[in-house]
């Protein structure tokens, strides 16, 4: 079954890194705690319910790719000696919502945890990787995703995006995964690498 994934202009491409301009769209969003997989586990089963009817309309929102998971509280390094510190980690995971609704239009959720937002039109930096869902595919792609970056001379705008295109029951080694990084619009050497990116197959 063919399902509507988040709208994209391509404008570098090399390898497996592409910049891509997303247009604006509404997320369906929950904040959880605890670990990267655990937590896309407990968030799908709430939104899944949200669009399943749990609503104020009792109406089924059709579902979207891909599911995306962002950090809410960053990881701190150990380090010595050790006083006591707090560890925040909560995990932002969301479905993005059919490009026909609005926010006015969108069914309101009856689960208080789930909220909806509006996200603006953005830049974004993307890795793409198949395999199975867990932390350490995570941080290696994250970690090749922001050293590409770098190299392209573009600035890093926000926290990085675990997004999920396939359904669970997906054979790993097919899944679709991607990594996305808000970057600066108007950084680095973008110009000139968009126009050997176009003469680029």
């Amino acid at each position: 079954m063919a399902i509507e994934e988040a709208a994209y202009t391509v404008v570098k491409q090399e390898n497996r890194f592409e910049i891509r301009d997303y247009a604006s769209h509404i997320l369906a969003e929950t904040v959880v705690d605890g670990d990267l997989e655990e937590a896309g586990k407990s968030a799908f089963n709430r939104l899944f319910r949200y669009i399943s009817g749990d609503n104020r309309s009792r109406a089924k929102v059709a579902m979207t790719a891909p599911v995306s998971q962002e950090p809410m509280g960053e990881k701190i390094k150990m380090t010595a000696p050790v006083g006591q510190q707090r560890v925040q980690e909560k995990w932002a995971v969301s479905f993005m919502m059919p490009a026909s609704y609005t926010l006015e239009t969108i069914p309101e959720p009856d689960d208080p945890k789930v909220t909806l937002r509006q996200v603006p039109a953005r830049r974004m930096a993307a890795v793409r990787y198949s395999g199975v869902w867990n932390e350490k595919g995570y941080l290696r792609h994250k970690a090749e995703l922001e050293s590409w970056i770098e190299r392209m001379g573009l600035g890093i705008a926000g926290k990085p995006i675990w997004a999920r295109y396939n359904p669970p029951f997906m054979p790993w080694f097919l899944r679709r995964n991607e990594i996305l990084i808000p970057v600066d619009a108007g950084t680095g050497h973008e110009e000139a690498q968009q126009s050997h990116g176009e003469a680029t197959p």
